[in-house]
């Protein structure tokens, strides 16, 4: 465990570079996290997933794979990967400020 700093406020994270305590998460948090991923801005289905995810993990105590994801909300596998780019369960959780989804590599 380390921290770092983002958006102005110290984050414990992981060796992964993933938020070890959700609660310490911002939108401010997220934004900058997807500028640094080359994402800006965050648009209204990016917002979508993003709840979701923070929702779903809340309830479920795992972050949501992509799977989970494109069956319970309205994004198609195919936009998921527009709106996360290179990989988008662990980039969708790494903005949501959880940790990484099991089964993503």
């Amino acid at each position: 465990m380390s921290t770092t700093t983002i958006a102005g406020h110290e984050i414990e994270v992981n060796e992964d570079g993933f938020m070890l305590n959700p609660d310490q998460w911002t939108p401010e948090i997220a934004a900058e996290l997807a500028r640094e991923a080359g994402i800006d801005p965050l648009t209204d289905k990016h917002w979508e997933v993003i709840d979701f995810c923070r929702r779903d993990n809340a309830e479920k105590g795992t972050p949501p794979g992509v799977r989970r994801i494109t069956k319970n909300i309205s994004v198609s596998m195919k936009e998921i990967y527009g709106l996360f780019p290179g990989g988008p369960g662990i980039l969708a959780a790494r903005i949501s400020g959880l940790t990484k989804p099991k089964g993503c590599i």
